[in-house]
């Protein structure tokens, strides 16, 4: 299985509605893409303060394996919508933190 974890830092002006239909594009995607087993999405509850980097809202995908995964970041609505996050984010790319781990089945 691939965990793929996708961490924002929004701009400041980014409504909570603009938010929501981003990730509910994410989410959306599950529907059409075999081998999408789900989406979790959400903000930093992390007691931890200040560890976040700003880093304060994202999402995790779980794929059956780096195929489907691969199939996922080819995806043109996926495209799509990684555009839109790349213009919600602050700085642009550099307000992405992207990391996928491969979990042991």
């Amino acid at each position: 299985m691939i965990r793929h974890c996708v961490f924002i830092r929004f701009r400041p002006e980014i409504s909570s509605e603009e938010k929501a239909v981003i990730f509910g594009e994410i989410a959306a995607l599950k529907a059409r893409l075999p081998g999408f087993m789900a989406a979790h999405i959400g903000s930093n509850v992390s007691p931890e303060e200040g560890m976040d980097k700003g880093f304060a809202e994202g999402f995790i995908v779980d794929f059956t394996d780096a195929a489907a995964r691969d199939a996922y970041l080819e995806d043109e609505e996926h495209r799509k919508t990684g555009a839109k996050i790349v213009a919600a984010a602050e700085g642009g790319i550099a307000g992405i933190f992207v990391y996928d781990l491969e979990i042991a089945g």
